[in-house]
């Protein structure tokens, strides 16, 4: 399986923020965000070839006690584009892990999983500005697919999560509900993009306010604001 990273550190994001969980990153994605905040899995891969026992076992070995409750936050890039998805996190709930999968829900596998953090991007992710636009075209087609979205809404407890860059964000995000069944506005969150905190400070601003108008949560990024974005924290 191609792995970018693993590492232990706190949850930086949704319900489950401030928890202390070991992350396996894959590396690949079916999408290239404009704002992607871990390019070395997605935009420029990088990457090891690991078989599904080294993985568990390398997880297991960041526990810093016996004790210590065992979360897996299994993320990417796109974690669902990879073919041994299902096998792993089946593997990891047989060993006792709560398992977080973090998906843009525009892939279908039935893996087993706690929480499906389901992040669908919005028309401010597109890369029209990166490359000359050449992966926009591609990216805008595939990075919403709401038949998809609404068969994991369906099947996973879930969160669903909004990266939002300008108020203009919200009617797309009030679109994309009224095509939707079975949300709670508690599961909605919205999350202002930036990797650094002075970005995340000026934007929280106006999102925080949008959160209280519709009755949406406000997700932090807690990484940004204690590491600084930094890589494997």
């Amino acid at each position: 399986m191609r792995i970018a990273e693993i590492f232990y550190s706190i949850q930086g994001e949704g319900e489950l923020a401030g928890v202390p969980s070991v992350f396996v990153r894959t590396a690949g994605c079916n999408l290239r965000c404009e704002w992607c905040d871990t390019p070395h899995a997605s935009w420029e891969p990088v990457f090891e070839e690991l078989p599904l026992d080294a993985i568990l076992t390398r997880a297991t070995a960041l526990l810093p006690a016996e004790n210590v409750p065992k979360h897996l936050v299994f993320t990417g890039g796109e974690p669902l584009i990879a073919p041994e998805a299902v096998e792993l996190t089946q593997r990891f709930a047989d060993d006792g892990w709560h398992v977080t999968v973090e998906t843009s829900g525009n892939v279908y596998q039935p893996v087993q999983c706690d929480l499906l953090s389901l992040s669908p991007k919005l028309a401010n992710s597109t890369p029209w500005q990166r490359d000359a636009g050449k992966h926009a075209p591609a990216h805008e087609q595939h990075r919403l697919d709401l038949p998809i979205l609404q068969r994991l809404i369906d099947e996973y407890h879930h969160q669903l999560k909004f990266v939002v860059r300008e108020p203009a964000d919200l009617e797309e995000i009030d679109s994309i509900l009224s095509q939707l069944r079975n949300v709670p506005l508690q599961q909605v969150q919205l999350m202002p993009e930036g990797t650094d905190a002075a970005t995340l400070s000026r934007r929280a601003e106006w999102v925080v306010e949008a959160c209280k108008d519709r009755g949406f949560r406000y997700c932090p990024r807690l990484q940004v604001e204690l590491f600084g974005n930094a890589r494997g924290k």
